[in-house]
């Protein structure tokens, strides 16, 4: 790992027009599939882009510090494998049946999956809910675009904030010495956000239920079966990823504590391949699709966000970010568009340079840091991942997979205006209410 005067030094002397082929990065993914939606099916394209802008930066960085790009490949690495396993195992748990696709059974579905996500984490949440909460919906109705964007907005995002195994940053945090149950002091800020949007979406689901003809509704109550729950040995390749990431940080430092938990997830991924029946994953329509996009756009990102987080780290308190509300906005809005878990190491080492001041601290690996502060960044990384399909792995892969199954989902900026629409309004109350 680089140390941590080397990375200063880095981010000193890059430029900031080094940034750039992360802002094409995400521009390409906002704006290629709205000119050329041909092109961006195939995810062999989506690489070639990714490779095009993120291997220059991967060069220059390595040429000038090796151990941060290789620091990063292993981030890069441990955090697919982690997706990937969750993916590839609840997707061999099927949910049989057919509920009513009724407000309340949907705000259910949610609501279960805003708890079931400090458990399992948000991507294991969110692949094994997505599936089921589609099925209920599609195709008996037909207004259901709100069901996957709130489904995001809840289930693989805000939702995953009271325990470290919720939510990546807040894993990176418990490695780097915050006790495991310091989150739970989140509670407040995860009630309001998840009662506020399950009440909002209760209503817009009701509203929809009404523009549904007669002939759906009829649909809907002939469809009716009873839930029935396949491939349960699943659930205990999921629980045994919960206990790989849980023993992580007891492993020594070294190779085996590098590479042991990547090396365990891709047993457990693999039995789950070996031992489910392949009519189950026909039944859940599994492919492996998903994934591929998500490692293919991920490994562009992780290469040319690199710049951008290292200026951050070290001129960061040049800005004058002194307040937990900006930290709240300014790991938030990066999250939006970096993968939140290095945007949370990044404004945690910031906050760690302003000292604990008058309020208590977290002492941490590398320094005690304000409780208030370590709040806001906290809140701020794993609320506003939901603010884009880039902000947190799981919402490229549901907005996959809902289209998958017939979903017609927003565009990149179609789904922004959905989260600027009602997120943001509602992060502006969050910092009246928690950070003023």
């Amino acid at each position: 790992m680089a140390t941590e005067s080397a990375r200063e030094a880095l981010g000193l002397w890059l430029p900031y027009w080094s940034v750039l082929p992360f802002v094409l990065m995400l521009l390409a993914i906002a704006l290629v599939p709205l000119q050329w939606p041909h092109f961006w099916e195939s995810n062999r394209n989506k690489g070639l882009v990714s490779a095009a802008l993120g291997l220059p930066v991967a060069l220059v960085v390595g040429a000038n510090d090796p151990h941060l790009l290789v620091h990063t490949c292993h981030e890069y690495v441990a955090f697919i494998v982690l997706l990937g396993a969750l993916f590839v195992i609840s997707g061999g748990i099927v949910l049989r049946g057919d509920l009513l696709a009724t407000p309340a059974v949907n705000t259910g579905f949610l609501a279960v999956g805003a708890v079931l996500a400090n458990v399992i984490g948000t991507t294991g949440a969110s692949m094994l809910l997505i599936r089921p909460l589609l099925q209920t919906n599609v195709p008996e109705r037909r207004h259901v675009i709100h069901i996957p964007i709130f489904f995001i907005f809840v289930v693989s995002n805000t939702a995953g904030l009271l325990t470290p195994l919720g939510d990546p940053p807040l894993f990176l945090g418990f490695l780097r010495g915050v006790p495991f149950f310091w989150t739970l002091r989140l509670l407040p800020q995860w009630i309001f956000t998840a009662s506020v949007l399950l009440t909002l979406f209760y209503v817009i689901d009701r509203r929809a239920v009404r523009l549904e003809s007669p002939d759906e509704h009829a649909a809907d109550l002939a469809e009716l079966r009873p839930l029935a729950l396949a491939g349960r040995i699943n659930i205990l390749y999921l629980l045994g990823v919960v206990a790989v990431v849980l023993a992580s940080p007891s492993l020594p430092d070294g190779l085996a504590a590098d590479l042991g938990p990547i090396a365990a997830m891709t047993v457990l991924a693999g039995l789950s391949l070996a031992t489910t029946p392949r009519p189950l994953r026909e039944e859940n329509r599994f492919g492996f699709g998903p994934i591929v996009e998500v490692a293919v756009l991920f490994a562009g990102i992780f290469a040319t966000m690199i710049p951008a987080l290292e200026i951050l780290r070290a001129r960061g308190a040049d800005f004058g970010i002194t307040e937990p509300w900006q930290f709240f906005w300014l790991s938030g809005g990066l999250s939006s568009f970096l993968d939140n878990a290095p945007t949370y190491l990044t404004f945690t080492s910031l906050a760690q340079s302003l000292g604990p001041g008058a309020s208590p601290a977290v002492h941490l690996e590398g320094g005690p840091v304000s409780e208030a502060l370590l709040e806001a960044v906290a809140c701020g990384s794993v609320f506003m991942g939901a603010n884009s399909y880039i902000g947190n792995g799981p919402n490229f892969m549901v907005k996959a997979i809902a289209e998958e199954q017939g979903v017609r989902m927003p565009t990149f900026f179609g789904y922004m205006a959905w989260s600027c629409g009602i997120l943001v309004p509602l992060f502006v109350v969050v910092t009246l209410v928690f950070f003023r």
